[in-house]
């Protein structure tokens, strides 16, 4: 047998052998812009073009024959759009990472947002045709190496898994109280929890904790957004705030969000521990905080998302007396996190979102929520 090849340290933290290119994809409709990336790309040691396409069309007929690690897309294209094609690219190519890179992708706007929300791995303003190079230059290729140096996802977690899913009867224990909804979303969760948020019913009460897989840059505008469709207070959680009814807290992006109990107060704590996912925020300690603190009055919603954060505080809110809902693989972008959820046995029901949320009303008939 061969030796294997040696392998070099790389942002990511991840291994990549030696020697071994990241093969780029660009996809832009405009041929002065391509051109302008190409030459870009191609100057920067470990990068190489394999191709440079005008259109979504071109590019889902060259991911079914070629491999390609990192997918640069722009959104607005004749045809097919950027944002429509990004979850045809994702199925076609399973292991590649997608950047966005478009003059809609202000830091921290709805573009970036709805492009992250459905699969992209990282977005990128474009400059304007004088200002491709320097800095901009930098950050592109940085970002495209440290996206190409990832080691692969695994097939089972990268496109939602959709078996049949009987509906399962769902049945409230009479004494269940209805104290702390904590909400866990990566990859397709902020669609999905406007589903569930839209669809629930006012009379419940109690705070919802959120963990949503965003950049910190994103926090304050995902807040507002989510500000529009419901008359709930909403804000991104800070150390030390009390948790109170009709509010939801929001984790930066920096820190977990986490429920502590001060006497009879409940605020709110944030914890910037790496964890066992390498999840940042990660709702495994938000889950397990409301286990501690909440105990059979909390209750977890894990929606679609990428790998198996809230697992593990998933479980030990079920230890806890609390009740778990995981989000049914059909409506997921991808079943990742609600499926480990609902494969460990978990979940006491796997619905869609909006089913969810009217589930969570069989909680007030003769009961209280905080």
């Amino acid at each position: 047998m061969g030796r294997p090849a040696p392998l070099m340290s790389n942002p990511a933290g991840d291994d990549l052998p030696v020697g071994r290119r990241v093969r780029v994809m660009l996809v832009d409709d405009s041929l002065v812009v391509r051109s302008i990336l190409e030459r870009i790309v191609e100057g920067t040691p470990g990068l190489q073009v394999c191709a440079s396409v005008a259109s979504a069309h071109d590019a889902l007929a060259f991911l079914a024959s070629e491999p390609v690690d990192v997918v640069v897309l722009d959104i607005e294209m004749p045809g097919m759009n950027g944002i429509d094609a990004l979850p045809h690219i994702l199925e076609r190519a399973a292991n590649a990472r997608v950047l966005i890179l478009s003059s809609n992708c202000v830091e921290g706007g709805p573009a970036a947002i709805e492009a992250l929300a459905l699969g992209a791995s990282d977005t990128l303003a474009k400059p304007g045709r004088g200002s491709f190079s320097g800095r901009f230059a930098e950050v592109l290729t940085e970002r495209i190496l440290s996206l190409g140096q990832r080691q692969a996802i695994p097939a089972a977690t990268r496109i939602a898994y959709r078996p049949p899913a009987p509906p399962a009867p769902v049945v409230v224990d009479a004494d269940q109280s209805l104290e702390c909804i904590a909400v866990a979303a990566s990859t397709g969760g902020i669609p999905a929890f406007a589903n569930f948020i839209t669809h629930l019913d006012p009379r419940v009460t109690a705070p919802i904790l959120l963990t949503q897989h965003l950049p910190d840059a994103f926090m304050e505008f995902y807040a507002k957004q989510i500000a529009t469709m419901t008359g709930r207070k909403v804000c991104v959680a800070a150390a030390g705030m009390a948790v109170e009814a009709n509010r939801i807290y929001l984790a930066p992006g920096d820190a977990h969000l986490m429920v502590v109990a001060n006497g009879a107060r409940r605020e709110i704590a944030l914890d910037r521990r790496p964890v066992e996912n390498g999840c940042c925020p990660s709702a495994d300690p938000m889950l397990a905080s409301v286990a501690d603190v909440y105990g059979k009055g909390g209750v977890a919603v894990v929606l679609s998302g990428m790998g198996r954060d809230g697992a593990n505080g998933a479980a030990r809110l079920k230890s806890a007396g609390g009740t778990i809902f995981a989000q049914a693989p059909e409506s997921c972008v991808i079943w990742g996190m609600p499926g480990a959820v609902a494969k460990a046995g978990l979940a006491t029901a796997t619905l869609n979102p909006d089913a969810i949320a009217l589930m969570l009303g069989s909680f007030l008939a003769g009961r209280r929520a905080s």
